[in-house]
């Protein structure tokens, strides 16, 4: 008899790499003339990046040169919660927050298991559990379909495929 096989569904952050790329960009712009005397600046605090600077296009260099850092180390830019990606006024210089997202929200885990449904092989199961979706099926060829269908879906996290079994 086959068994079930199955993988998660899951939206991870490797916390370590957020940090190197923040520390990475922070001297990258502590380095470059174009960033001399905008006050600019990075920092990771928690869950959230800070970015200031004096101007607000400013920021939205130092949100261009964070993003290529984490580009670069294999971190998800779908990761950023940039809202509506516009630097506020606080003071005398201009900020923009970004939370960092980690976890499938309900509304997400609800649109993978909706299309694993619709347009998955037949016979695929999926279940939320928490901020994860495991996917099972008794074929292991139909399970290689839904990841490739899953790549292909247009949602607002990071996904990665775990605990394939």
């Amino acid at each position: 008899m086959a068994s079930e096989s199955s993988f998660d569904v899951v939206s991870k952050l490797d916390r370590q790499e957020v940090d190197n790329a923040v520390n990475q960009t922070a001297k990258e712009i502590s380095q470059r003339y174009d960033f001399r005397g905008v006050d600019a600046a990075v920092e990771l605090s928690g869950d959230t990046i800070t970015m200031q600077a004096s101007s607000a296009e400013r920021v939205l260099a130092v949100l261009d040169v964070l993003q290529s850092k984490l580009f670069r180390r294999g971190v998800s830019l779908k990761a950023l919660d940039l809202g509506d990606k516009e630097p506020r006024l606080s003071g005398k210089v201009y900020k923009l927050v970004c939370p960092l997202k980690e976890g499938l929200t309900q509304e997400v885990a609800k649109k993978i298991t909706k299309a694993v449904r619709e347009e998955g092989p037949k016979g695929v199961k999926a279940t939320i559990q928490g901020d994860e979706v495991r996917v099972s099926s008794k074929s292991r060829d139909d399970l290689q379909a839904v990841i490739a269908l899953l790549k292909d879906l247009d949602v607002d996290a990071a996904l990665q495929f775990v605990n394939y079994r």
